[in-house]
């Protein structure tokens, strides 16, 4: 299954952006970035057999292991893609919310979009070591 990060705004080079970059390295999954200006610009269409996460302020706060558990589920049941969308500083609208197969959110704080561009970076490296068995995630 193939992750793709789609953000609005232009990460360039940054500190973010290397934190971006050393995690996707570590994935063995295909994935895919791609960035949309901050305004205007249209999302690129779907493929068949998709999921799209919304990182929302209103989504749910889930633990590492339900993410991995929830991408894991996804990639057996044969998704072909898996598409996180991050808002420029106003988030989403309502529609897409309303669209999205599942809302996430990194706590109750409020990140700037840069930073949760690396978190999810983090989190998908995350994810996909605890399905692979590799001793990355320590719980408890």
């Amino acid at each position: 299954m193939r992750l793709h990060l789609i953000a609005r705004g232009k990460i360039g080079r940054s500190p973010e952006a290397e934190l971006v970059d050393r995690y996707v390295k570590r994935i063995s999954w295909p994935v895919k970035l791609t960035e949309l200006p901050d305004t205007g610009g249209s999302l690129p269409e779907a493929p068949p057999q998709s999921r799209t996460v919304l990182l929302d302020e209103r989504g749910q706060q889930i633990s590492s292991e339900q993410f991995a558990a929830i991408l894991g589920r996804w990639r057996d049941d044969g998704v072909r893609e898996c598409r996180f969308l991050i808002g420029a500083a106003d988030g989403h609208g309502d529609a897409a919310r309303q669209q999205a197969d599942l809302l996430i959110a990194f706590g109750a704080m409020t990140w700037p979009h840069m930073l949760a561009r690396a978190l999810l970076a983090e989190q998908l490296w995350r994810a996909t070591s605890i399905l692979a068995g590799h001793p990355y995630h320590r719980s408890g």
